[in-house]
């Protein structure tokens, strides 16, 4: 979930695949139709009521009904389920639309919360709006919640906050496609407050997911409160930031939630409809517990809990001892959380330390087993198997599936989809997760605006276009596929608005692909998602607009654009909504600017304001700017440079390990501190300046150290080296009949304890024809702190 998760995550491939919705849920839907007296209804079209996610089927009669300030809901006598999803209604729409509704008579109400015993899915309801009012007929709690959120909608279908709504006369029927539609949030590496979290639950309820999954331990954090070990958390739950230089920062970052909190914020969950799915991650992914009580390790020692990202080498002690310890804190836990599931982790625990301890060795021998894998898989069995005793089900990562797959447990696959179809062809149950395309800490887009993250790209169109239920999947087991979970690793999601940031509005993609079998159609969806935006920014989230930002995109080279003398700009989105206008003087686009058409073909010196704008003339994103004068072309940021090797494992990362700031933010390769500026036109520049910042060098990568390159340093702590004609990332094998580069200069990098993390370097370019990659490569020890560049700027020949 770590290095290993972001190396995996370049090499994933993604595909798309055609929806279909199982043979049991067409069943329920015909029956459920024929109960109303209905043939099966047309699917609603993506530009009548904006729906997230799309219903199963809805119809429209004639009329509607007008909700106000002042109307009344009315619900069953005792009904708990239908009285707590009526509360729902009334808060999200007094937040979503300013209306104030009310608990009424069944005389005077025009909202009626009705229970039907027929329908007994649980999660399924049926919604009517006639002349008689609106009812939202369920059969459970659930239902219930996703009638009232489908009403919810309904009633907040613009802006006009505080305004009267008319709502069509409709019916709608409606139940999931899989009853797994998850998100999982990592506590463990940046604590998340409880407030946050409630948060989250109030508009993963909104669009329907009902699975929040929370990564509680991991080597940076322990974050889940046991009464019995409480060196858990007074230890484990902290830990000293890692250093760009000097001594290491004085202060701990970190935190904890005490079981009581837990049990609100579960309590909170489960009157939306969501369950929480806690997670202790093990044997891997220990360094915290282990820091806390080393006698639950392997060797002995006692590290310190982790401040590096990635895999770190502790363990779990497998023999009784660390069995006991861990029965003992699942007590706890599951007292804690009533969900049928509990997480344990089981990823990318590199197997050295059992293999280096006589004690591993000797229960290996014992126990008959011959691999560390497949101990690792007796020993999830061994919690399976406890758990199973309490009415508890475990799952796990896929690499539990490396030593045999426990009979107890079942597969949440993230390292692409073989897992997933392993598993299930095999009878257990799946929940797929692959990286990168669900893993919402993947940048969404190019912008230079991004906060750090994978820099594999996942748009909002990736997501909907995945498909969870994997070809590879025998069609007899298809059932034992639960659903998909979208994941929101924090290594560099440090802060509240980061984390909104990255999970909405992609999580609107996966609560339609997970909920709706109807056909794809992004253009329609995008229709939908847009209301859902508002609403959720009207609850005070932060919501990505990287799908519907206008992209500046040069036509040709930067060096091809100076020499010409003219600058030809293409402006894109990703998202196809609105109709992008455009200021060439500075001024701030409105709807009444200059309609896009085609490509901008300008001198130097304009800057070029853009912005999308809705039929209705209301901007779709922030506007924003580019800048073609002569320097701007010639300098390139953080975001605009490039890793020098292929085959490079790429991250955007902070200044620091636990920023909470936005920027500055840095594009590296993990395995070789070089950073390319692509395509420099060295026919025309002669200099350059660039502001380099040393980083935190706090990456664990276990077995891929190997791949790190160590450059030989000349000087006490390395050099920059600026390397004129450099291959930089070229795709394909490198030019055997390329120049070699030239060095352009070479500057000793300072001692990082003894001086600032930021620093500028200036010298000249040799002149070369055309366009070449600048190679900025440093060559400080591996043991000292990781060194980017923040910024080049090339000043042309005089």
């Amino acid at each position: 979930m770590h290095v290993v998760r972001y190396w995996f995550a370049c090499r994933t491939e993604k595909t798309g695949r055609s929806m279909t919705m199982s043979k049991g849920a067409a069943a329920w839907i015909a029956a459920v139709l024929a109960s109303v007296g209905s043939a099966a209804p047309a699917l609603a079209s993506d530009r009548s009521v904006a729906l997230l996610p799309r219903p199963t089927s809805l119809t429209y009669q004639a009329g509607s009904v007008t909700i106000d300030s002042g109307t009344g809901i009315a619900v069953p006598a005792g009904d708990a389920d239908a009285i707590g999803a009526a509360k729902l209604l009334m808060a999200h729409v007094a937040g979503e639309r300013g209306l104030a509704l009310q608990v009424a008579d069944t005389q005077t109400a025009s909202v009626h919360f009705v229970r039907d015993p027929a329908l007994t899915r649980p999660e399924a309801y049926r919604l009517t709006v006639g002349q008689s009012g609106i009812d939202v007929i369920a059969g459970s709690h659930a239902g219930f919640v996703n009638g009232a959120m489908t009403l919810a909608q309904l009633l907040s279908p613009d802006d006009r906050f505080g305004q009267p709504v008319r709502v069509p006369a409709l019916t709608i029927v409606d139940a999931p496609r899989f009853g797994w539609r998850g998100l999982m949030v990592d506590t463990a590496r940046h604590f998340v407050p409880l407030s946050a979290l409630t948060l989250i639950v109030d508009q993963m309820a909104s669009v329907k997911l009902n699975v929040l999954h929370l990564h509680l331990t991991d080597d940076q954090g322990w974050r889940f409160e046991v009464k019995r070990y409480p060196r858990l958390t007074q230890v484990g739950a902290w830990r000293i930031a890692p250093s760009t230089g000097g001594p290491p920062p004085p202060e701990q970052v970190g935190g904890f939630y005490t079981q009581a909190e837990l049990r609100r914020l579960v309590s909170y969950a489960a009157e939306r409809g969501i369950t929480i799915v806690p997670e202790i991650d093990l044997p891997g992914h220990a360094q915290a517990l282990v820091s806390a009580y080393p006698e639950i390790g392997v060797l002995g020692d006692t590290p310190a809990v982790s401040h590096d990202w990635g895999v770190n080498p502790y363990l779990l002690d497998p023999g009784p001892k660390g069995v006991r310890f861990v029965e003992d804190v699942l007590d706890e836990l599951i007292d804690v959380f009533p969900g049928t599931y509990v997480h344990l982790g089981g990823d990318e625990a590199v197997k050295d330390q059992w293999e280096r301890s006589p004690k591993v060795q000797a229960q290996m021998k014992a126990l008959g087993i011959a691999t560390e894998n497949e101990l690792q898989s007796w020993l999830i069995d061994t919690f399976g198997r406890y758990l199973a005793t309490k009415g508890r089900r475990l799952i796990g990562w896929d690499e539990i599936l490396e030593g045999g797959l426990p009979p107890s447990a079942s597969v949440m696959s993230w390292r692409g989809e073989q897992g997933a179809v392993d598993a299930a062809n095999q009878g257990h149950d799946v929940v797929l997760s692959p990286a990168p395309i669900l893993y919402l800490d993947s940048l969404q887009s190019d912008q230079n605006d991004e906060p750090p993250g994978r820099l594999s790209i996942q748009t909002l169109a990736d997501v909907y276009a995945y498909e969870p239920l994997p070809k590879g999947i025998d069609p007899a087991k298809a059932g034992h596929v639960l659903g998909a979970q979208a994941n929101a690793w924090s290594e560099y999601l440090a802060t509240p608005w980061q984390l909104q940031h990255a999970i909405f509005p992609r999580i609107g993609a996966l609560a339609d692909i997970t909920w709706s079998a109807a056909p794809r159609n992004f253009p329609g969806f995008v229709e939908r998602l847009r209301p859902q935006i508002a609403r959720w920014r009207r609850a005070g989230l932060e919501v990505a607009d990287s799908a519907f930002a206008v992209t500046p995109k040069l036509q040709s080279s930067r060096g091809e654009a100076l020499r010409a003398n003219r600058v030809k700009v293409a402006l894109v989105t990703q998202a196809p909504a609105g109709t992008i206008r455009y200021t060439l003087d500075g001024s701030a686009p409105s709807a009444r600017s200059a309609r896009y058409l085609a490509p901008l073909t300008l001198p130097p010196g304009v800057t070029i304001r853009a912005l999308g704008f809705d039929a209705s003339g209301r901007p779709t994103a922030a506007p924003r700017a580019f800048d073609t004068d002569r320097e701007a072309l010639l300098t390139r940021s953080a975001s605009d440079l490039v890793s020098c090797p292929l085959g490079s494992l790429g991250l955007r990362v902070p200044r620091t390990a636990d920023a909470t700031a936005n920027a500055p933010v840095f594009n590296v390769n993990l395995f070789d501190t070089c950073t390319a500026y692509p395509a420099a036109p060295l026919d025309l520049a002669g200099g350059f300046t660039v502001i380099v910042d040393r980083l935190a060098r706090n990456y664990g990568l276990a077995h891929e150290a190997k791949a790190v390159r160590a450059a030989y340093n000349v000087t006490a702590h390395g050099e920059l080296l600026v390397l004129a004609g450099c291959q930089g990332d070229r795709k394909g094998p490198p030019d055997a009949d390329a120049p070699k580069p030239v060095i352009a200069a070479s500057f000793p990098l300072p001692d990082p304890d003894r001086s600032p993390p930021r620093m500028t370097f200036s010298g000249s370019l040799p002149k070369m024809d055309g366009d070449r990659d600048v190679c900025f490569q440093f060559t400080s020890p591996i043991s000292e702190p990781f060194y980017a560049v923040e910024q080049v700027r090339l000043v042309e020949r005089r």
